[in-house]
């Protein structure tokens, strides 16, 4: 013998209830079955609105009428032209309006009257589905399960007598002749005959009740979900189905909010090692999830990810409780006596303080309960009133074999960390079957996403960006995304995501990401920006792996930038500004990166792609010491050198160099050395050096005519004015056979940069293009320098800088 439950999605339209009695005519073809079936979907809910409406006095007659149309559409629509069938429901209606007429004349809604209230769905809807089998042929027959199942008189979460019941349940299916026996889930009986409830979601427990009583091969709940999963999928979209799982690991997951299975179901199954499967009502033929004992260890002893919303954490401390015995037996008998289920506990071993996880609808109650038992030690300040935080949520990570494994607290608390989600509570039971956090509420979609992503997404690291400035650069960054996003996944296991995109005027943002084949279009229909906005909706998003990319060369994005580290959220920048300020902001944002574990990488700010900062970074922690650099580091400014030859035009050089985009789109920046400056000051202040862009020797070779420009249109007019103090320049050079490159420097601790006369055989004098070279002499590297040599400007080659950067913040 089976028994299959059907839960209120799987009853909740006409359709569904054909595919029930599809899947029971199927299951009763061999052998005899119970179908325990719920209340239609969201019934129970519309009586308990209804009933707290006439206990009030308040108008409840439409949510009635609502009750009543749902359940005569689906009799009349089921069951055509029976008159006989349509009676029976109408009657059972009239009872439920009579009901309601009584609790608005007394007004009062008392436990008791709630557990007969409630009753009506499940009797309503067993009844419109036992008649919809006779229709359509099927042996079957309707029993009221209060009949069968006896409990206590503890309205609205009744304890099961299973000596009488199980009696009860054995005698009646002994002489049973029907193939099929629908039974009204939830509902039962006291001794006295008065109607009682298991408790919501009780439909799976009466299921697992008559399932143990009668020994049954297996017991079935079909859901709107394919089984258990290792994560809420509404909150995960990578969870997944789990194929097996033991009676503890399901009861804990179900215990912290996987709904769809009621708690206490495991508990008369599991004495008798009765299987329970998880089934989807939709897809029947799927495995669903199957909870049995089981032995051995798996290969992740983690099982799943679960979550309790709209928790308050209650704490009680004060030196008073040190060493006094009965604070805790007294705290809970309080909370008993009011009848407070307490789901969390954690105590210090110092018996300072002791922390509890209650519901919030519960927490003030509680408070003002615990406050008056301990009104004499809170009026000698031995202990302080009791303190209430509410907007809390339990996550809890399950599984029995995580006490065979070392570390997994280790991990969880990491992640956690890494993403910024503050725990406020810890418990972890000596079975080591869950370890639970209690943390803020908004963050409970990101910390599950982390978790599922670390435990059971094989590695695979999801990155979600936002990124600020979409011009030359910003544009081929995105392209390169675009393309190499399939690349990511199947080699690197990275999924990168596009979420947010802002320039100087409006903001795109999507939780889902971005549509890269049509972001501009996307971007020009979005909202107003500002930095504020655009960073509140960052934060706000709160995803998992978030990266600010700054591709911009503003000095009020880049001051952003501390915001961003204090959320954990790392940054990735080509504005060479933040790292190149003052001393002591740079240092600020280095300490800031790593108090909150947060990347902030700016391989861009030197050689646009070229691995500088990263190789100076490795020479560094493997403990070389850096003597000395030499470097030509401005693209621009060797585009420019490269290509002015005596008898040529300056001013037509430089236009050239601004339109190929090697140039900032103030070329005064580049020509004056401010740049490259900068990248030099970086490459010290990495190499351990504290110093700032005023103690760098700055020699320029531009006029003061040129340096005293009042704009780029009027700098470059002088280009034109000064063009012969330009031609000297180069004409001094070629008559030597040398040629002009741009070079910084550091030595003994002293940075310069300026235009020098470089020799053939120079290691920069074939330079060509708008390459870059960089020379570490380092104390492995004394007379032949490590060199790193490649093209330091333009759109890709700084595009391609950026995304290694990303993707260098997955390893963190």
């Amino acid at each position: 013998m089976r028994v299959l439950k059907f839960g209120g999605t799987s009853v909740g339209s006409v359709a569904n209830i054909n595919q029930v009695i599809s899947i029971v005519s199927k299951a009763a073809e061999n052998q005899k079955i119970a179908v325990v079936v719920s209340a239609l979907g969201g019934i129970t809910d519309l009586l308990m609105q209804c009933g707290i409406e006439a206990s009030k006095k308040d108008e409840y007659a439409s949510i009635f009428e609502e009750i009543e149309r749902k359940h005569l559409d689906f009799i009349t629509t089921l069951v055509k032209d029976d008159a006989e069938a349509l009676a029976e429901i109408q009657n059972l209606l009239n009872d439920l309006k009579s009901l309601l007429q009584g609790i608005f004349l007394i007004n009062e809604l008392s436990p008791k009257t709630v557990d007969k209230l409630l009753a009506f769905g499940e009797i309503l809807s067993s009844t419109i589905i036992v008649r919809a089998m006779y229709a359509q042929g099927l042996d079957a027959t309707r029993k009221d399960s209060r009949d069968l199942i006896t409990t206590n008189d503890k309205y609205t979460k009744a304890g099961v007598n299973y000596k009488v019941t199980n009696s009860q349940l054995e005698y009646y299916f002994a002489k049973a002749t029907q193939k099929i026996t629908v039974l009204p889930g939830f509902i039962a009986s006291c001794a006295s005959g008065e109607t009682t409830t298991l408790g919501r979601g009780g439909s799976d427990f009466t299921a697992a009740i008559v399932g143990a009583a009668l020994n049954v091969e297996q017991v079935e709940i079909y859901t709107d979900v394919s089984g258990m999963y290792t994560a809420n999928p509404k909150l995960v979209k990578q969870a997944k189905p789990i194929d097996t799982i033991s009676y503890h690991e399901a009861m804990e997951l179900s215990h912290f909010g996987a709904k769809v299975l009621y708690p206490p179901t495991i508990v008369p199954v599991m004495s008798k090692n009765i299987p329970i499967r998880i089934k989807s009502t939709l897809h029947p033929e799927e495995p669903g999830t199957l909870i049995q004992n089981q032995e051995g260890i798996n290969e992740n002893p983690i099982r799943g990810l679960s979550n309790i919303n709209n928790v308050a954490l209650l704490t009680l401390e004060g030196g008073g409780m040190v060493g006094i015995p009965g604070i805790s037996k007294r705290l809970f008998e309080t909370l008993s006596n009011q009848g407070i289920n307490i789901i969390l506990i954690t105590q210090a071993s110092s018996e300072h303080s002791i922390c509890l996880g209650v519901m919030e609808e519960d927490a003030g109650k509680a408070k003002l309960a615990i406050d008056e038992e301990f009104e004499y030690e809170i009026s000698l300040n031995k202990i302080d009133p009791l303190t209430m935080e509410i907007g809390l949520s339990i996550i809890a990570l399950v599984g029995d074999q995580m006490k065979s494994h070392q570390g997994i607290s280790g991990k969880m608390f990491s992640t956690l960390g890494k993403n910024n989600v503050n725990i406020r509570a810890i418990a972890q039971g000596a079975s080591e079957k869950n370890i639970s956090a209690v943390i803020t509420q908004k963050d409970v979609k990101k910390a599950l996403n982390s978790l599922h992503e670390r435990f059971f997404e094989a590695q695979r690291k999801q990155l979600n960006l936002f990124i600020t400035g979409v011009g030359n650069v910003g544009e081929r960054l995105l392209k390169q995304i675009e393309q190499q996003q399939d690349y990511l996944k199947k080699q690197l296991n990275i999924n990168m995501r596009v979420l947010g995109l802002s320039n100087s005027r409006k903001m795109l943002i999507d939780e889902n990401g971005i549509d890269l084949s049509n972001w501009k279009a996307l971007l020009e229909e979005g909202t107003p920006v500002t930095l504020d906005s655009f960073h509140s909706a960052v934060v706000e998003l709160n995803q998992r792996n978030s990266i600010f990319v700054d591709i911009t060369a503003n000095a009020n994005v880049a001051a952003m930038y501390g915001k961003y580290l204090k959320q954990s959220i790392a940054v990735v920048a080509c504005n060479k500004i933040a790292c190149s300020s003052d001393y002591d902001k740079y240092n600020e944002l280095k300490h800031l990166s790593k108090t909150y574990n947060a990347p902030l990488l700016f391989e861009t700010n030197v050689g646009a792609g070229l691995p500088i900062i990263d190789t100076l970074n490795n020479l560094i922690a493997s403990g070389d010491r850096v003597k000395r650099i030499q470097a030509v580091l401005s693209g621009s400014l060797n585009f420019v050198f490269n290509n002015f030859k005596s008898g040529d035009s300056f001013y037509d050089v430089v236009q050239a160099a601004k339109a190929e985009g090697y140039t900032e789109p103030d070329p005064r920046i580049d020509l004056s050395g401010v740049d490259v400056a900068r990248k030099i000051l970086i490459l010290a202040r990495e190499s351990g050096l504290k110093i700032n862009l005023e103690d760098i020797t700055n020699d320029p070779f531009l006029t003061q005519n040129n340096l005293e420009s009042t704009d780029v249109p009027h700098f470059f007019e002088t280009l034109k004015e000064d063009a012969a103090h330009f031609e000297k320049l180069v004409a001094d050079a070629e008559a030597k056979n040398h040629r002009l490159k741009y070079v910084a420097q550091l030595d003994n601790g002293k940075a310069s940069v300026g235009l020098q006369s470089v020799p053939e055989g120079h290691p920069f004098y074939d330079l060509k293009g708008s390459d870059n070279i960089v020379l570490f002499f380092t104390e492995r590297y004394p007379e032949q320098p490590m060199q790193i040599k490649g093209a330091g400007a333009g759109g890709d080659v700084t595009a391609s800088g950026l995304f290694a950067d990303i993707i260098r913040t997955a390893t963190f």
